[in-house]
């Protein structure tokens, strides 16, 4: 009987898998991926500063200190942008080098790493029981947007995004910067380039999927992300699509032995498609809480304390989320929001924090946007 099995070795789950042996270095972890590491995964690659904030809080520090930062960030919508300096700067990292990373440090702090592609997942036996032969006190579901974890109880998929990634040489244009450029689907729609330091740039464009259309096609997702910056494209490849599970006004989660983390919870900005900062701290705080519930002699107990931990850290900010996400898909009020940014550097920096962190949509950015509005 492991004390926690975790599914999925993503960001999520290594961040769930530390937090544990972090809070109890004697607990037994399981750590199960169905791929084996290094290993590629569709995504921006973006990873705020308040990835490393938490990551610091369970002993892992100076993960990406070899890393060159992105310092600059630049948004435009339609024919208005702003291009300011980050309050604190961001990395873009490909997700071969962050997960293997992070599933290196899980390792160090002896965590169980196994390869193997989990199919069902049940209570039973005064536990819960991964493929009939792996018995764990409290699981953690960690394992992406079509969760097996998640169908295991019984939960469906809120709203999702479509996009596509792929990676490109950086003109000298958006050299040092990560570029969004809004597009003219419902939000989020947007094409991005986010230098990664190296010559090389994470591209990609992605959309809000909806039930009055079919689902965008690769031709479609790259004639887009072409137009909105031209020349991405040249000389791309390792081009991977992904869906977005996106996160909604309330987030729900089941009380009991199962926990959800990351994508496989439906953590993902609603108004940014970014999910790394959920990630990593939804799943430090599922291990913290299966800790919590196994010491008190309660795993059962560990889902309803895991959604408190959750609500009480995001709960807010997710109703602002989705408040924006709904705001910025009227043309005028996206120009009105990018223009007042491009006006005053704090309206820029608290955007940053609704889109990257856990921010919320304050009194000054309604102001600044309003005054935007009226021009």
């Amino acid at each position: 009987m492991w004390d926690v099995a975790i599914v999925g070795a993503g960001p999520a789950g290594a961040a769930a898998a530390l937090a544990v042996k972090a809070a109890r270095p004697d607990a037994s972890v399981l750590l199960l991926d169905r791929s084996d590491f290094p290993r590629d995964k569709a995504c921006g690659d973006g990873i705020a500063p308040h990835v490393l904030d938490v990551l610091a809080g369970v002993g892992v520090t100076g993960l990406l200190g070899d890393l060159v930062p992105v310092r600059r960030l630049r948004l435009e919508h339609e024919r208005t942008a702003v291009d300011r300096p980050m309050a604190r700067p961001a990395y873009v990292v490909p997700r071969t080098v962050f997960d293997s990373r992070l599933v290196h440090a899980a390792v160090a702090a002896g965590v169980d790493l196994r390869r193997h592609r989990v199919r069902t997942a049940r209570s039973g036996g005064g536990g819960v029981v991964v493929d009939d032969d792996i018995d764990a006190q409290v699981v953690i579901g960690c394992d992406g947007a079509s969760s097996v974890v998640r169908a295991a109880l019984g939960l469906t998929a809120g709203p999702r995004a479509l996009a596509i990634r792929g990676y490109a040489p950086t003109p000298p244009s958006r050299r040092g910067q990560q570029v969004i450029v809004f597009g003219r689907g419902r939000q989020p729609s947007y094409g991005w380039s986010f230098d990664r330091g190296d010559g090389w740039a994470n591209v990609g464009y992605g959309e809000l999927l909806t039930s009055r259309r079919l689902t965008p096609t690769r031709h479609h997702l790259l004639a887009e992300l072409a137009r909105l910056l031209p020349g991405s494209t040249e000389g791309g490849g390792d081009w991977l699509g992904h869906h977005l599970p996106l996160s909604s006004w309330r987030w729900r989660h089941p009380a009991g032995r199962v926990l959800l983390a990351g994508d496989a919870a439906g953590l993902i900005n609603p108004m940014t498609g970014e999910g790394i900062y959920y990630a990593v701290a939804t799943g430090v705080l599922a291990g913290r809480a299966a800790v919590e519930a196994i010491r008190a002699g309660e795993p059962a107990g560990a889902g309803a304390t895991y959604r408190r931990a959750v609500r009480s850290l995001l709960g807010r900010h997710h109703r602002h989320t989705a408040a924006a996400s709904r705001l910025v898909s009227v043309p005028a009020l996206a120009t009105a929001a990018v223009r007042a940014a491009a006006r005053d550097q704090q309206v820029f920096d608290e955007l940053v924090e609704v889109g990257l962190g856990q921010g919320l949509v304050t009194g000054h950015v309604v102001r600044g946007t309003v005054a935007g509005w009226r021009g």
